[in-house]
């Protein structure tokens, strides 16, 4: 029997008592560009300083989005005493020189996902953060987006029964060009690190850490996964099956299925999207939920800067819905996946 209704759940809001944080930027590329207009549209959250290697680069950025200050270097970004977080847009062969340089000057960090290529390279970066006392948060918006929202307080109230699979897929076309960024071992290029971390991390916060991992999948011809599907074994007879590719355009799809009822969260998964309760008669009740905040596609990167504000407001260095010590977790799955599929 399903519930008569959706459980409360509180989004991440604006203007709810979170201090103003002010932003610098490191690397204007397109995902910082989706970012602070997310930011400059839905939070009150302030952008204030952008950094390139190119000054010219950083100057377009900063009069695009009406910023204050424009930096030639990251060094000078970081040491601006009139920034207080640091948002990490680099791609992620950077995440951990460029996380390690904004913790060494005080700043608390958020790091596009993946944190870093590796985990043994996150555990410095998670050390370095708590030894500092800042917060570092890996971006990973999914978590902080009103679905994830739902589908935690639906876990919580235990209406889906024992949960005993979860499916979720990421991909995308990339069509094969050995300069694109993805098909480059030298800047963490491969499917599972960009694409499948999504799935990946999806999985965790469902059941937890897998007790195995079995991976199957191919290679680009520059030596990254290009595809792959995950079989993960989990307590309590749970199995999970996550699939990536950069070869062709997957639904994104992720179902939640439990002893009493599943959850099929609409593609792409990871954005804000809507998601369908079912029970388990193969025509039983049928629950539909939709987002309501009317925050759609990119622009759902807004929530988490308001989340990140709100934990440094409590005094957080840490996101309690995505630990470093989960981040870490995450990492290493994508470790022996891309082991045992002789990634680069």
């Amino acid at each position: 029997m399903l519930p008569t209704a959706f459980p409360p759940v509180d989004f991440f809001l604006p203007a709810q008592g979170e201090p103003v944080l002010r932003w610098g930027v490191i690397a204007p590329g397109g995902i910082a560009r989706a970012f602070v207009h997310a930011v400059r549209t839905h939070t009150a959250q302030r952008v204030v300083a952008v950094a390139s290697r190119s000054l010219e680069r950083a100057e377009a950025f900063a009069a695009d989005f009406a910023i204050d200050r424009s930096f030639a270097s990251y060094e000078q970004l970081v040491a601006d005493p009139g920034v207080d977080v640091v948002y990490v847009a680099a791609p992620q062969s950077e995440h951990l020189a460029l996380g390690l340089l904004a913790i060494s000057a005080g700043k608390h960090v958020l790091v596009e996902k993946p944190m870093t290529t590796n985990a043994a390279d996150a555990r410095t970066l998670m050390d370095s953060a708590r030894a500092a006392g800042v917060m570092l948060m890996e971006a990973m918006w999914s978590r902080y987006q009103p679905q994830s929202a739902v589908i935690r307080a639906l876990l919580a109230e235990g209406v889906l029964g024992e949960i005993r699979s979860v499916d979720a897929d990421h991909g995308q076309l990339i069509p094969f060009d050995p300069e694109h960024r993805l098909y480059r071992p030298e800047l963490g290029g491969g499917a599972l690190l960009d694409l499948g971390i999504y799935p990946i991390q999806f999985d965790s916060m469902v059941l937890g850490a897998p007790r195995s991992v079995t991976a199957v999948g191919g290679l680009a011809k520059t030596g990254v996964d290009a595809y792959s599907t995950l079989v993960l074994t989990h307590d309590n007879d749970a199995q999970s099956t996550l699939t990536t590719t950069l070869l062709t355009r997957t639904p994104t799809v992720a179902v939640i299925a439990g002893s009493e009822a599943r959850i099929e969260v609409a593609g792409p998964f990871h954005i804000p999207t809507g998601l369908t309760l079912s029970d388990n008669e193969f025509f039983g009740q049928v629950m539909e939920w939709d987002d309501p905040t009317g925050v759609r596609i990119m622009d759902g990167l807004s929530w988490e800067a308001t989340a990140l504000a709100q934990y440094v407001g409590e005094g957080r260095t840490e996101s309690p819905l995505h630990t470093l010590d989960e981040t870490v977790s995450i990492l290493e799955t994508i470790d022996e996946a891309r082991r045992q599929l002789g990634a680069a």
